[in-house]
């Protein structure tokens, strides 16, 4: 396993990712569901720099840490394999716990920095950095519109128009427990902002909704393994009716 050389943070917020210009200004298939963009990134096409390096290989190493174990693949599809194994050796709380614990540090350093400036509209700022320090896990994000409960709209959302993480695992549940649970779960506890995730299972998208607190019956919970789940096979085979396809990790 590889070990890392910690970079000091302020070199870290300074640093910006590799953004690569494209003639086509409608990269997104935004839904009719309140998804205006309101964020510049929208028109580029990202491109993993150095930073988003630093940030998978402290993940993934910290995730093998908590595993007692690393795969022989390199990069982002290794991070892969130790997520798996995560969830296979763990029950679901078990796993949740273990991604809260293995957040990446410098992502959740960056949060309390550039976030503990804002005041009223502190879910707008978490969306923001959010879009822009995720990238490395997720693809390419963008800043939307959120209807909250009060009525009113804030730009705090954020929108994953197909995150590698679940494209690349092609499961409901380390979806679920490595990454939504986990993550509604840190910004509600340690910065204090409620946050809702809703992944679409069928185009791999996502929309992060800082401000919204997740609803007590989360649907998501309810999902069935994906046809293409490699680990579902053996329960689709023993499955005589519709509750036992439920995922059983989500």
């Amino acid at each position: 396993m590889a070990t890392l050389v910690p970079l000091p943070l302020h070199s870290l917020l300074h640093q910006k990712p590799h953004l690569q210009t494209t003639n086509n200004h409608r990269l997104f298939r935004l839904s009719a569901q309140s998804r205006e963009t309101i964020d510049p990134v929208s028109s580029v096409q990202y491109t993993p720099g150095v930073l988003d390096h630093v940030f998978l290989n402290l993940f993934r190493n910290k995730m093998a840490q908590e595993v007692g174990w690393d795969s022989e693949k390199p990069g982002y599809d290794g991070l892969i394999d130790v997520a798996n194994r995560l969830m296979v050796a763990r029950t679901n709380s078990e796993t949740k716990d273990a991604a809260i614990a293995v957040s990446p540090v410098v992502v959740r350093a960056l949060q309390n920095h550039i976030c503990s400036c804002c005041s009223r509209k502190t879910c707008c700022c978490h969306g923001r950095v959010t879009a822009l320090s995720c990238q490395w896990l997720m693809g390419t994000c963008i800043v939307n519109n959120v209807d909250l409960p009060d009525g009113s709209s804030l730009p705090s959302g954020v929108f994953v128009e197909r995150c590698k993480y679940l494209e690349e695992s092609k499961c409901v549940g380390i979806c679920v427990n490595t990454c939504k649970l986990p993550t509604q779960e840190f910004f509600m506890d340690h910065m204090g902002v409620p946050l809702l995730m809703e992944p679409n299972f069928s185009d791999y998208s996502c929309q992060f909704k800082f401000g919204i607190s997740p609803p007590e019956d989360d649907s998501t919970l309810k999902e069935p393994c994906l046809e293409v789940c490699p680990n579902a096979t053996r329960r689709r085979t023993a499955a005589t009716n519709t509750h036992e396809m439920k995922c059983p990790k989500a």
